[in-house]
């Protein structure tokens, strides 16, 4: 039974642009939808969506508003996680796998709006639309990577060696030119650090005359300066 479906069919445009629904026209879209289960539900600032360790049986993707992942720690005290506006979805990774549990609170930070696809009508869209699959396995595999990734760099003690490891993965054996294809915020996340403190360190850097910053793009000038610094992290 599909609950407000005449809501879903309005917020089709929405929809699409989800990265999940990439290179699927709306009119294709509407015509999945139509063929699967869904629920759309509404929440107030502050209400609490899912709790952690509950089962993950629903695809979330945010059509309104914003929600976040908090977490509480052995104190008990609140941590933010992630915040995920309309129209990302929400705890993707965790619908599939041997502990299908979410792993965090999902708190709405505004009034918002939520489609809940479930499970097995998730893998009936896979059936339907080879693209939404191919999306689907694309984004999961990503925030893996991401993760893999950040799990690297948390090896690393101070924000220079960070700095040093990333930009020599991106440099290769001889390139000086370099694209970071992070925003400085998605950067410091995959870091563990703070915006500003990378921002600074970045231009410290710069000012040493190690790189020389043009906004995304970075020229290295001592690349010998970058492997000293990851030398210091080994010994």
């Amino acid at each position: 039974m599909r609950i407000f479906a005449k809501k879903v069919r309005m917020n089709i445009e929405v929809l699409s642009q989800s990265p999940l629904f990439q290179g699927i026209s709306q009119g294709e879209l509407a015509h999945i939808m139509n063929q699967v289960h869904y629920q759309m539900r509404s929440y107030e600032a502050e209400d609490l969506i899912a709790h952690s360790n509950d089962p993950c049986d629903f695809l979330y993707v945010v059509l309104e508003g914003s929600v976040r992942g908090d977490m509480i720690d052995f104190s008990g005290k609140t941590i933010k996680i992630e915040d995920m506006t309309a129209p990302s979805p929400v705890a993707s990774a965790f619908l599939f796998g041997q502990h299908r549990k979410l792993p965090v609170n999902i708190v709405a930070n505004q009034k918002v709006t939520i489609l809940m696809i479930p499970r097995a009508s998730v893998i009936q869209m896979f059936q339907i639309s080879p693209v939404f699959l191919e999306n689907f396995l694309n984004m999961i595999s990503t925030r893996a990577q991401f993760l893999s990734m950040k799990i690297k760099f948390l090896s690393f003690k101070t924000i220079r060696e960070k700095i040093a490891q990333y930009l020599l993965n991106l440099a290769g054996k001889d390139k000086e030119m370099v694209t970071i294809p992070h925003s400085q915020q998605s950067l410091a996340d995959l870091f563990g650090v703070t915006r500003p403190s990378l921002a600074r360190t970045m231009g410290e850097l710069d000012r040493e005359g190690i790189i020389e910053l043009q906004r995304r793009e970075i020229r290295i000038l001592d690349r010998k300066g970058l492997n000293l610094m990851l030398r210091g992290n080994q010994e």
